[in-house]
């Protein structure tokens, strides 16, 4: 789309996330450019119960959305008319937390009669890196985040084939139930990640590899193994050493989830590692794989912190790809917590 001078026109999307226990509405330039992302966190209301409560969730949604909204564009400096789309997460998330997202952005688009882009909340983990920098395809992801440990083949943009999941637990969930374990409030993962980072030495725990050319993920085994660590020591009426477990449970996750990514950059001739994901943010793993990757010579993106856990931002750039190839979504689509991330791939080329 361009302008009377023949210059092409910026895209402003309006992105909306509520899949979880993030409210967050974001304005976001041509995919890649943040003009606000604001986030209002439900987690010292979950932390007394260990964990999300769906329902409670959903009220917090409730409560905020609106006025999340008024402040993302007022933070843009940018009114309803300039608007292109109204993006929001369609799925997977908690079926009512996205419920609040999608009605919300229903109405909007519907009042300011503008497209609505039902996004991919897995889509937008990936798309994060391109607020960092641009993406060259093929490239490769590493999505790691509470719900999710996926190994995900970008061909080209939009394109997303997966080549390796989780079996069992996803490995933000095996991190808070390790903490949980340890005896660490909700959300456990930081927690864990600090305390590796200042023990002296690990106690020793499985690698689980599968099969020589799985690109797979298992995480109960690792889960069974220091819960079984931290029960031995309280039957021999000790306290188990938290930071030697902290610290073998995390080398032991990271080192599977980088070399797999490695051997996956390698299989597909990917061009670019991409980080992303909530565990993103976990700094043994940034570390070791910065490390790995600079010894192998991959080119690795990792977005910040703020990019890493959920966010209408990321959203907003996944849902520019759709936007470009495949324009808007009807108006009577659903939120779907099941929702098919290959499914979503771009229609067009």
């Amino acid at each position: 789309m361009k302008d009377e001078t023949g210059a092409e026109k910026p895209v402003y999307i309006l992105a909306i996330e509520t899949s979880c226990d993030e409210t967050s509405a974001a304005v976001v330039k041509n995919g890649c450019e943040v003009l606000s992302n604001i986030i209002s966190s439900q987690i010292e209301t979950h932390r007394a119960f260990g964990g999300v409560v769906p329902e409670v969730a959903s009220r917090k949604h409730v409560e905020v959305i609106t006025l999340i909204v008024e402040e993302a564009l007022a933070r843009a400096e940018i009114t309803p008319d300039r608007l292109n789309a109204v993006a929001v997460t369609q799925g997977p998330g908690l079926v009512g937390a996205l419920l609040v997202g999608v009605v919300a952005a229903k109405a909007l688009a519907l009042a300011w009669n503008k497209p609505l882009i039902g996004t991919h909340h897995i889509a937008g983990h990936i798309y994060a890196g391109r607020l960092v920098k641009e993406l060259k395809y093929p490239c490769m992801a590493l999505v790691a985040s509470g719900g999710h440990t996926e190994l995900v083949s970008l061909e080209s943009e939009g394109r997303f084939r997966i080549i390796g999941r989780t079996r069992d637990d996803a490995v933000g969930e095996a991190y808070d139930k390790v903490a949980r374990a340890l005896g660490f409030p909700y959300p456990g993962g930081p927690h864990v990640d600090k305390l590796a980072h200042e023990a002296a030495e690990a106690a020793a725990l499985p690698r689980v590899w599968l099969e020589p050319d799985s690109y797979d993920f298992s995480l109960s085994g690792l889960k069974s193994a220091v819960l079984n660590l931290v029960n031995q020591s309280r039957m021999k009426g000790q306290e188990p050493d938290a930071a030697a477990i902290a610290r073998g449970f995390q080398e032991s996750v990271v080192e599977v989830l980088v070399e797999k990514a490695v051997r996956a950059v390698r299989a597909t001739h990917a061009r670019q590692l991409l980080l992303c994901g909530g565990v993103a943010a976990n700094r043994g793993l940034r570390e070791a794989l910065t490390a790995r990757c600079e010894e192998e010579g991959i080119e690795l993106i990792i977005p910040p912190a703020v990019y890493c856990t959920d966010n209408a931002a990321m959203i907003g750039a996944a849902a520019y790809t759709k936007w470009l190839h495949d324009g808007g979504t009807p108006l009577d689509m659903v939120a779907d917590p099941g929702f098919s991330l290959e499914n979503w791939s771009v229609q067009t080329y």
